[in-house]
């Protein structure tokens, strides 16, 4: 039995693990690499460490993009196996795979419109709508505790993750010979008393750990705090009359905004201005959240029987129509626009960028990770020029950056749940899904606190268990 690491390792995108047990090959994720498009794209095309026909089944952690979003290319390569994962993932990967084909197919129609008239040879999309049609067909919804066997020699359970709706630890129970071998993947860790969602669950005790690092050298504030600091830039855009552009994911972190904003308008009208939901996704993703209430956490499902919907209210306005988006342009401050992607690489954030990042009187509210290489990082990093659809721009707009909405478990958290686990069953904890920086430090905290043996796979690595 061994495993073999071959995204996410030392870096913070491209979830993908691979495990063979007596010939069997499952895949742990097929995320998409993010970062330097033209080699994120060969990365992303050609699965030069295995081949996409070979692999018998894919156990999915949850729906963003860098955990899912690569399995239509590796469909589109020859795979035709099942993919396991959580109802509510299964739901939200549909659409965010529908979504992420058809901005490739768009921006390519774009470029190759130009390449075209320059002569040179027209690129193709990693995938397309088909094959993402393809892809949802595998889906095998399992809910979170039902203990299920994938293969003569693996039992699968899912445990709640507590980072995004649907989002799942995997653990599995892997005969191999006469022994039995225990393993789970994190996935991405959620944060404890974070809104909406339940808190992440204890796993049984485990013999290796496959644990996400993002944070493992970093710190957040509490969520208390996103409240206090909402509250600050809201009287300051109110004050200025700025317009407040917030780069954020479709899936978790708008919906997470959305009841914040909820809750801190019900309780002082004078902090109400108009709200822009401007991304189709996230209005498909939020009509997901509603129908998975099973996993909203107690504070919610109490705030539900008070107000029926937490993310609808007087003063928001989801957007889907591309004519819509452009009269933002002529919307006055204060306002909020909240447009995906979160990182700031694609989708109507960029527009919206480009009309009001030399805007003085702006503000530009980063809420979540921006991986390195992306418009977002460049901003976070205040850069006092970025470039945004070919021209460069001046960044005149304040940058504020929030740490505290993170759904991502902090150094702090990361440890805290790390010691749930029985430290002399715990044979290695196998450290992926973070800069090398932030490994070694968080490896250096887990030795602190009495674990043996901890590994910083890079990409490729093949360790035997």
């Amino acid at each position: 039995m061994k495993i073999q690491f071959i995204g996410a390792a030392q870096t913070v995108t491209g979830s993908m693990h691979l495990l063979t047990i007596n010939g069997t090959k499952i895949l742990l994720d097929c995320g998409m690499v993010q970062g330097k498009r033209k080699e994120s794209f060969e990365i992303n095309r050609t699965f030069d460490l295995f081949e996409p026909s070979d692999i018998d089944l894919i156990i999915l952690s949850h729906a963003h993009i860098d955990h899912a979003g690569n399995l239509p290319s590796l469909v589109r390569r020859g795979y035709n196996g099942p993919i396991y994962a959580t109802s509510a993932t299964a739901d939200l990967t549909n659409l965010m795979l529908r979504d992420c084909a058809h901005i490739q197919e768009r921006d390519l129609e774009f470029v190759n419109k130009k390449r075209k008239k320059q002569g040179k040879n027209l690129f193709e999309p990693l995938y397309t709508e088909d094959d993402v049609e393809k892809t949802v067909g595998m889906f095998q919804p399992i809910n979170y505790h039902t203990e299920i066997d994938i293969t003569p020699e693996v039992r699968l359970t899912f445990y709640d993750a507590g980072h995004i709706l649907g989002s799942a630890i995997v653990h599995l129970m892997i005969q191999d010979g006469e022994r039995v071998i225990s393993l789970a993947f994190s996935g991405d860790l959620g944060r404890p008393n974070l809104p909406i969602l339940r808190d992440p669950e204890k796993i049984p005790d485990v013999d290796f750990f496959i644990c996400e690092s993002t944070y493992g050298g970093r710190f957040h504030d509490t969520f208390s705090v996103s409240s206090e600091k909402m509250i600050d830039v809201i009287k300051e855009a109110k004050q200025k009359h700025s317009k407040i552009i917030v780069p954020s994911f479709s899936v978790g972190r708008t919906q997470e905004l959305v009841y914040l904003l909820h809750n801190l308008f019900d309780k002082d009208n004078s902090l109400r201005i108009p709200i822009y939901v401007d991304s189709p996704l996230s209005v498909n993703a939020t009509d997901v959240f509603r129908k998975h209430p099973e996993c909203f956490d107690f504070e919610t499902s109490r705030f539900i029987l008070k107000h029926d919907d937490p993310f609808g209210f007087n003063l928001l306005h989801y957007i889907t129509n591309v004519e819509e988006s452009k009269r933002l342009n002529g919307v006055s401050g204060p306002c909020m626009i909240i447009s995906s992607s979160g990182m700031a690489e694609a989708g109507r954030i960029v527009h919206h960028l480009a009309n009001n990042i030399e805007q003085p009187n702006n503000i530009i509210l980063i809420v979540g990770y921006c991986a390195e290489h992306t418009l977002g990082r460049k901003i976070v990093e205040k850069a006092t020029s970025v470039n945004i659809l070919g021209e460069t721009w001046d960044v005149k707009a304040e940058v504020i950056v929030f740490n505290s909405l993170s759904a991502h478990a902090d150094s702090n958290e990361l440890i805290h749940y790390c010691n749930t686990l029985d430290k002399d069953k715990l044979k290695n904890i196998f450290l992926v899904h973070g800069d090398f920086d932030q490994q070694e430090k968080f490896k250096a905290r887990l030795l602190d606190s009495g674990f043996k043996n901890i590994t910083i796979p890079k990409r490729g690595d093949v360790i035997e268990l």
